[in-house]
């Protein structure tokens, strides 16, 4: 099948990868050699390493030095006065038309249309496909997008998160109406909060206390994802993070794209490598990512550019070799995820002339195997406004779960918030919100917030 075929293909890409990541640029912060060889995972060697990558002092704030980059990027500034001048919606419109012409091109139909002919094809019964729609069982997660303020701007960001997202931030009343519904609805298990960088939000705090004194006091199992950029643990004024997450028991998904200096820094900017690296120093030291503790430590990789992840089990190796021989790191897992072709990512294929490629790779690799686990099945996406959505790539596309309300006369559809529910099963009637960007989930493996899905 294809996305096999692309699957091995990858496999051989992989080692061109682990070889370019295999080199550890020498940094000015740094006085002792490093060789890369394999070394034991000793106590001694793990200090060492954990003590030649330490910064040195207090960390300033990122937060100056990315908008000098902004500022000075070209991409970065044509894409702003495009905004300017045709809006987010404007710009959202033209990303869709793009892809949308990207399949007539290579004949291929909307993406529910697709996935039905392919389950007929392949005699598949799909128990959330009904009448050419998807439907979600119960909702098991609720996804916080806290607000879109953040110390980094990364070239993949789906949310165009940056230092200068400053208005979009969830209120006080929005977050208490949020973990209202998180008591109502009993099959929710996880709280999954992300942005931007959402310990910068004032609401981030609040949210996880009474997330972990509520599970407690009623004895409910719920586990806590906060979504970290990892540079922000050493931004002024979050010297006790660390100390809160474990406090909490805070489950950290931390973006680390590569293991190596120079595709981090080329991909998230400049010196976010080594800050990074210093960052996950304190979660290990904290208990964090360690065989021995129950403080979970997953890391995040997204290809460097129009390509599929490879294997998600292989790469966990690589990563787990590579971080505790050259620097010291331990952690639990490794997250895989597709870039989608939208927002950043998608206007980076259009400057490239890749659209086409890129979605015709996504088809050429659809396999049928990753629809049980797409992710807007069990989740319930959130924006910091209230607004609700079947997943956070919905959520920037503004693609808001909708349905007529039954106190309604009319027989218009209205995008729902959470002042509109009661509970977040009483969304499970209304279809998910499909289209041409989703094929990025069910390409290969799959991809999902949670990582790889088939």
């Amino acid at each position: 099948k294809n996305y096999a075929l692309a699957a091995a293909i990858l496999a051989n890409q992989s080692c061109s990868f682990a070889v370019d990541a295999f080199a550890i640029p020498t940094s000015s912060h740094l006085t002792a050699p490093r060789s890369i060889s394999c070394l034991h995972s000793t106590k001694d060697h793990i200090e060492a390493k954990r003590k030649e990558w330490s910064l040195d002092g207090p960390s300033s704030s990122l937060i100056p030095e990315v908008i000098e980059q902004m500022e000075t990027d070209t991409e970065f500034q044509e894409l702003a006065k495009k905004i300017s001048k045709i809006g987010v919606d404007g710009m959202t419109k033209e990303e869709r038309a793009e892809r949308r012409r990207a399949l007539e091109d290579i004949g291929v139909p909307n993406f529910m249309k697709f996935v039905v002919a392919k389950d007929d094809e392949e005699n598949v019964q799909d128990s959330h496909i009904q009448n050419n729609r998807l439907y979600r069982s119960h909702p098991t997660i609720l996804q916080l997008n806290i607000g879109l303020y953040c110390n980094q701007a990364c070239t993949h960001c789906h949310v165009e998160s940056s230092p200068l997202r400053k208005e979009e931030t969830m209120s006080a009343n929005v977050a208490a109406r949020c973990l209202e519904l998180l008591q109502n609805t009993p099959t929710i298990d996880t709280l999954d909060l992300t942005g931007g960088a959402p310990e910068l939000n004032e609401q981030f705090r609040f949210l996880v206390k009474m997330a972990r004194q509520w599970a407690i006091e009623n004895e409910r199992k719920l586990t806590i994802i906060d979504r970290c950029n990892l540079t922000v643990l050493l931004e002024p004024n979050q010297e006790d993070l660390v100390n809160f997450l474990k406090e909490n028991q805070v489950k950290v998904v931390a973006s680390l794209p590569c293991y190596g200096e120079d595709n981090v820094d080329a991909q998230r900017g400049r010196g976010v490598f080594q800050r990074s690296i210093a960052a996950l120093h304190k979660l290990n030291e904290a208990g964090y990512g360690s065989s021995s503790s129950d403080l979970e430590l997953d890391l995040v990789y997204n290809p460097s550019g129009a390509f599929l992840p490879p294997s998600q089990e292989s790469l966990e190796g690589d990563y787990k070799r590579e971080l505790l021989d050259n620097f010291g790191i331990e952690f639990n897992n490794l997250i895989t995820i597709t870039n989608m072709p939208i927002k950043r990512f998608a206007d980076h294929l259009a400057k490239q002339g890749q659209m086409k490629e890129y979605m015709e790779l996504l088809v050429n690799n659809y396999n049928p195997q990753t629809v049980g686990g797409l992710m807007c099945l069990n989740t319930i996406s959130v924006g910091w406004d209230g607004s609700l959505y079947d997943c956070d790539f919905n959520q920037q596309l503004g693609m808001g779960i909708a349905g007529k309300s039954s106190e309604e006369s009319s027989s218009a559809k209205k995008k729902f918030s959470i002042f509109d529910i009661e509970c977040l099963t009483d969304l499970e009637k209304y279809s998910v919100l499909t289209d041409n960007h989703c094929f990025g989930c069910t390409a290969g493996s799959g991809s999902s917030c949670q990582g790889a899905t088939a």
